[in-house]
């Protein structure tokens, strides 16, 4: 298997790197029939790109191998924001039949971590992403991997995250705090769930956290600016959520 580095990786605090941990429980919780994961958002900079990321190395960092799959074939970031400067057949390349599954899957120096990345950009996203290649991916995924972890481009846009989650156990929406608007938001869950998707919950992004006084001092401090919700309200009690 081939493998590339990522040299540039963020240096998270202590309180982002204790709010993944938090996500990556709620997760858990849900049982493990929930193995490949849709990251999706409405408009594009709500940063689905970096939770879906740093998700992911949260799970490697508990043991869980992990394949990390950058599906947003039209408009990627994945190579230039972790400064990957190897040349790399990706998921495209795959969908298309230029490429078969063992060309495409990396290994990376982040140990437990495999990733695809997109490949060359393609005229026809939606049609390569709904084929049959790309379900034999999923399922080798499910059969090789604890997690399965997709970016997808924001639903807001285009289609293909909820053809790319029609096929995986769930999707999880990722909302920059106030960037959007609930009508946005609400039309994002209307189109996944006509794709029949198990839709996860939500992660508010960018949120400004802040306190009064010595409680609001220490609990904005060890806790993040990154808010999971996961399945309905019950779920949520049983998984320990709690919202600041």
């Amino acid at each position: 298997m081939k493998k590339v580095s990522y040299e540039k990786l963020d240096e998270l605090d202590y309180r982002a790197r204790e709010s993944y941990k938090a996500l990556r429980t709620n997760i858990q919780f849900l049982g493990d029939d929930i193995q490949t994961i849709a990251f999706t958002s409405a408009t594009p900079n709500e940063g689905k790109s970096t939770v879906s990321f740093e998700l992911a190395k949260t799970f490697c960092e508990d043991s869980k191998r992990v394949l990390y799959i950058d599906a947003d074939i039209r408009k990627s970031v994945l190579l230039n924001r972790h400064g990957v400067d190897t040349e790399v057949s990706g998921l495209s390349h795959y969908l298309s039949g230029q490429k078969e599954l063992k060309d495409i899957i990396y290994e990376t120096n982040i140990e437990n971590m495999h990733t695809i990345f997109t490949g060359q950009v393609a005229p026809n996203p939606t049609e390569l992403l709904g084929n049959a290649r790309f379900s034999a991916l999923l399922a080798h995924g499910k059969e090789e991997y604890d997690y399965v972890i997709i970016d997808c481009p924001p639903l807001g846009s285009v289609i293909d995250a909820a053809i790319v989650a029609k096929q995986c156990d769930g999707a999880v929406i990722v909302i920059a705090s106030n960037t959007v608007s609930y009508k946005i938001v609400q039309k994002v869950k209307q189109q996944l769930e006509k794709a029949d998707c198990r839709i996860l919950g939500t992660i508010m992004n960018k949120v400004e956290v802040a306190g009064k006084g010595y409680y609001g001092k220490y609990y904005g401090r060890y806790y993040g600016n990154y808010y999971g919700e996961y399945g309905n309200d019950e779920q949520g009690e049983k998984a320990g959520n709690t919202k600041e």
